[in-house]
């Protein structure tokens, strides 16, 4: 095995003294410091043309990737492992007054030691077997692993049998602009210099799936990703006379009740299961107040998917939106006529019927019925939205399905489902080619060959349970399940634009070999030293030359 945990541990910290927060300038500056890091090595000090720092495209903010690739000397072969990690992390406002300590591990340690933890909190604080603060966990101790494999194999060429890419992407934790713009670069790597791109390996963090769970996952392929949401309409009315207008609000309870943690939306495939959607967001869009009900609310909830395709996605929710309504329209009628019997008002007839549609649909019906009229002033207002600074892609995407909205004859109550945000693909890994099976196998007989030096179980499964830019190095979706998610989504080709061309001139099957911890994304996050430092860059190690080999 290859001693390296203090030399990973070394990176890991220089790594998380940076404050790296998406959306910040800490973004810029940590690609501008790994850059540094690595141009300082002797191999790329020879050969700088392989070491890369370069902006993202088609991005609001500045931030950049670093890329860097060594050549083996030991066979002459064009395949080539990607190694992959992100270098931004999420905020460290929930550290609270340890805010000022959160990237600096030691320091942190020593404070969060004088603090009243949880029992098991204390237990890993005292034990020095774990490392604390942003980022040590997700996902900067991984990208320390690539990091000294990269640094490992400039040292050693001619061990390796095969090229090897480091690849550290920005922009992981909100729109995936690092990964979208280095597959650009790989692709271009992959034309200059012949690589035959055989496997990646992600390095995110991996967790216990429950309370006691001992295992250290690896994870073949990822979960994907969606953002249904959801545009009500009512009917306004004042509050005096409430039940002469419908509350899109209620709607908008009743659609929570429905979809919120139900299993019946849970995606089952290859033996495992997706967690159940969650809500997100959920508003009226009411700008400022007034007695009037709200004219509209909104809606989106997290969705995961195994094998289910994002027209597989919207029909089930189409079916849940119209059992929502109608319960939501029981309950006015039910609580209408006790109204009614308290106040001895005669109860006239619910008006309202459950109406549900895709923006798809929508905007379809109204291309038919008001041609270019209807065509180039969405167009125009799309633009024009794009001024606003203050939308993020979710509330673009809600303000266009308002302005369509506004076109509709028939204005009664109604649900429109659309999709808000990017999809981040599903990945499956079930060995239906060449490459997928050798990765497979590489990966089978490295995980026996380190399990004798681990006490804990090293467990592989199929889908990584977390987002994460595997989504966008391999695609099994066809381009009708991609069409359908482009389509159905307002903001498409204005707020944002996936190529996903890009993941399919790059498609390689890849793989999550990660740091293991607890409480990532909040206070306590952490990582255990011995599996994150000297078993995550051993495991990849012998997946790399698995893989290179062929054997």
């Amino acid at each position: 095995m290859l001693d390296c945990r203090e030399e990973v541990l070394f990176f890991t910290k220089q790594l998380m003294n940076i404050e790296s927060i998406v959306n910040t300038n800490g973004e810029k500056e940590i690609a501008q410091v790994l850059h540094s890091m690595i141009a300082s090595f002797p191999y790329f000090m020879e050969h700088p043309e392989q070491l890369l720092i370069e902006p993202t495209h088609d991005d609001e903010l500045e931030r950049y990737n670093v890329l860097a690739f060594v050549r083996g000397t030991k066979n002459a072969s064009s395949k080539t492992v990607i190694l992959m990690g992100h270098m931004d992390t999420v905020g460290i406002d929930d550290f609270t007054q340890l805010a000022d300590l959160a990237c600096k591990p030691d320091e942190l340690l020593e404070a969060l030691r004088n603090e009243d933890l949880p029992e098991n909190v204390r237990a890993h604080a005292d034990s020095d077997e774990w490392l604390f603060g942003r980022g040590s966990l997700d996902m900067k101790s991984g990208l320390a692993s690539h990091l000294y494999l990269l640094k490992y194999y400039s040292e050693h060429p001619e061990e390796l049998e095969g090229n090897l890419v480091f690849l550290a992407e920005c922009d992981e934790e909100d729109s995936s602009h690092g990964i979208l713009s280095a597959l650009k670069t790989l692709q271009a790597w992959k034309q200059q210099h012949g690589f035959e791109y055989s496997a990646a390996v992600n390095s995110d963090f991996v967790a216990p799936r429950f309370e006691g769970d001992e295992n250290r996952y690896i994870y073949k392929g990822t979960v994907g990703k969606l953002l249904p949401s959801f545009f009500i309409t009512g009917a306004e009315t004042h509050v005096g006379s409430c039940f002469e207008g419908l509350d899109p609000n209620l709607i908008a309870a009743e659609l929570t009740r429905q979809i919120d943690y139900n299993p019946d939306l849970c995606n089952e495939a290859l033996g495992e299961t997706t967690v159940p959607p969650v809500s997100l967001k959920q508003t009226d869009l009411k700008p400022v107040y007034t007695v009037q009900t709200a004219l509209s609310a909104y809606v989106y909830y997290n969705f995961f998917i195994h094998s289910w395709s994002p027209k597989d996605v919207l029909d089930k929710l189409k079916s849940q939106a119209e059992i929502a309504f109608n319960n939501a329209l029981a309950l006015f009628e039910e609580r209408y006529k006790k109204f009614c019997q308290l106040s001895g008002e005669a109860c006239r007839e619910i008006p309202w019927q459950a109406r549900v549609m895709t923006y798809e649909e929508m905007d379809n019906l109204l291309a038919a019925q008001f041609g270019n009229e209807y065509t180039c002033h969405m167009a125009g207002f799309k633009e024009q939205l794009l001024h606003d600074q203050t939308l993020d892609v979710r509330m673009f995407a809600a303000r266009v399905v308002e302005e369509a909205w506004k076109w509709m004859p028939d204005k009664s109550p109604a649900i429109i489902v659309f999709y808000s945000s990017l999809y981040s693909p599903r990945v499956e890994l079930p060995g239906k080619n060449v490459a997928e099976k050798n990765l497979i196998s590489a990966l089978d007989k490295a995980v026996a060959a380190i399990q004798p030096n681990y006490e804990k179980p090293i467990v592989i499964r199929n889908f990584f349970p977390y987002i994460s830019d595997m989504s966008f190095v391999a695609l099994s979706d066809d381009e009708s399940a991609l069409d359908s998610a482009a389509r159905n989504n307002p903001s498409w080709g204005t707020k944002f634009f996936v190529n996903y061309q890009d993941v399919r001139n790059i498609n390689v099957p890849v793989i999550n070999i990660g740091p293991y911890g607890l409480d990532a994304h909040k206070k306590y996050e952490r990582a255990e030293l011995e599996y994150s430092l000297e078993i995550v860059p051993n495991l990849t190690n012998l997946v790399i030359r698995g893989v290179l080999s062929g054997q």
